[in-house]
């Protein structure tokens, strides 16, 4: 007769071992859990009980009754004091039992959020600064129905790198914001659905004179006669290389790189500088006519590429490819997407524009 299956051992062990738990460790709750992890994180009682909300005592009381149990558990407790206003010590046992701990909760609140995702009950949408505006007149039309049936609507800043990862790490539902089409070698919407607001390509936000620069389209081919202020990751990035290769920046002048392009608008109204910042060409326009208080006193030229592959920005709002069609047509994800179809079609009409660029 064949032996039992590994399978089968393991599960009837697992069982047999949760029957015969220590009430020890089954009176230890998630409360419990989360201080020792929160000591753990700031180092003190009083720091926990301080973040908590809390007295100290409470704080530490719950620490003594962890340490009795986990010494009756495993022979040590998991902190032991240090003495007034230091850090306490965690011993060996501590270490093992936060990481425990720490994984526990992360996966039990993973599991909520996903439950509660899933139903309907809420919804994560991440969204760069320049198309937040447009989300927020998406949101009038739905905010009612929101509130009415007690929908979670959390709304998160991303940058533009990091838009679609958000959607495939489900850290959002949901994304606006503009991606990079047409990069070699890539396929960024492989595996989501789009809601295309516009196309277009680059600008040049400058503090040059019209002598230095006219007020006509740049080619790209002359970019390595301006003295330049570039991103250093994300979208701009992959436009230049593209056009220029790997070694872009060795091929052009960058004058500064930038991490956030309100930075890049203040360095050159600074005029510590003098030079162009490569925009999104709906930032150039916002920039232009006013929308885009940083970039008062500035001007925007148009960026023509004559050098490589065809790329263009797509702005747009994203979601995980056949999500929505697994849901209901009330699901909020369902009703927020046909919301920033609305106001999509109302923008092209003419009708009226986004709060702020795109």
């Amino acid at each position: 007769m064949p032996l039992v299956g590994a399978a089968s051992l393991s599960t009837i062990d697992l069982r047999s071992r949760l029957l015969e738990s220590p009430g020890a460790l089954l009176d230890t709750t998630m409360d419990q859990l989360r201080t020792l992890v929160l000591v753990h994180e700031v180092g003190t009682a009083l720091a926990a009980a301080r973040a908590l909300g809390r007295e100290q005592s409470s704080v530490q009381k719950q620490l003594d009754t962890l340490n009795r149990n986990f010494r009756q558990l495993c022979g040590e407790p998991l902190v032991v004091k240090q003495g007034r206003g230091k850090n306490v010590l965690f011993t060996e046992s501590g270490e093992a039992f936060v990481e425990i701990a720490r994984n526990t909760l992360r996966d039990w609140l993973d599991g909520v959020h996903e439950s509660r995702r899933l139903r309907g009950e809420t919804i994560t949408v991440g969204t760069t600064r320049f198309t937040l505006g447009f989300l927020a007149n998406a949101g009038e039309h739905v905010a009612a129905e929101f509130a009415e049936r007690g929908v979670d609507l959390r709304v998160t800043h991303l940058r533009t790198r990091e838009l679609i990862s958000a959607l495939r790490t489900k850290q959002a539902d949901l994304v606006c914001g503009s991606v990079l089409v047409g990069e070699p070698g890539e396929n960024a919407l492989a595996d989501v659905d789009v809601l295309e607001w516009r196309r277009s390509g680059l600008s040049l936000v400058t503090n040059l004179s019209t002598g230095q620069l006219p007020n006509r389209p740049m080619l790209a081919s002359q970019l390595h006669s301006l003295p330049l202020v570039i991103p250093a990751s994300g979208l701009i990035s992959g436009f230049l290389r593209g056009w220029f290769g790997a070694d872009c920046r060795g091929r052009l002048d960058i004058a500064a790189e930038i991490d956030d392009v309100r930075y890049g608008f203040d360095l050159l109204r600074s005029e510590l500088l003098h030079g162009c910042m490569i925009v999104t060409r709906g930032v150039g326009e916002a920039a232009d006519d006013g929308r885009l208080p940083e970039g008062r006193g500035l001007r925007t030229v148009d960026l023509v590429n004559d050098v490589g592959p065809r790329m263009h920005v797509l702005v747009g709002a994203f979601t995980r490819r056949g999500e929505r069609q697994s849901y209901s047509a009330d699901h909020p994800l369902n009703l927020l997407w046909g919301a920033l179809e609305l106001e999509n079609a109302k923008w092209k009409s003419g009708e009226h524009q986004p709060a702020v660029a795109m």
